[in-house]
């Protein structure tokens, strides 16, 4: 079974998380079986490694992290893998791949390119 985790920064204001939980939630309605929760880095909870934690004890044997970064940063290049290991030792018989940051993947950058290019309606 499937677990997906949509990872995100975090921010103190409640309003900040609805574009994350929107992604969470259209996972969720593609796929009916996964199991999709969000994590935050800091500010907001849960972390990574309790929203592993749950997808592993609702019955995922297989976990994706997909990080919603969309600049390249210290969060992304340095703390996400860091972070990635210690998920790997803490969850050992569970296979857990980090998915590229929302920044990396150039079908994201085409369509934000042809949503900007869109007559206004």
């Amino acid at each position: 079974m499937l677990g997906v985790v949509v990872f995100a920064h975090g921010s103190r204001d409640p309003l900040w998380r609805q574009p994350v939980e929107a992604v969470a939630a259209a996972i969720s309605a593609a796929d009916q079986g996964a199991i999709v929760r969000c994590a935050y880095l800091e500010l907001s909870e849960p972390d990574l490694v309790a929203a592993v934690r749950e997808v592993v004890q609702a019955g995922a044997t297989s976990v994706r992290v997909l990080p919603l970064f969309f600049g390249m940063g210290k969060h992304a290049r340095e703390d996400l893998p860091l972070l990635m290991g210690e998920l790997r030792e803490a969850f050992p018989s569970i296979r857990i791949d980090k998915l590229p940051a929302a920044g990396e993947d150039r079908r994201l950058t085409e369509l934000l390119a042809r949503i900007a290019l869109e007559p206004l309606k």
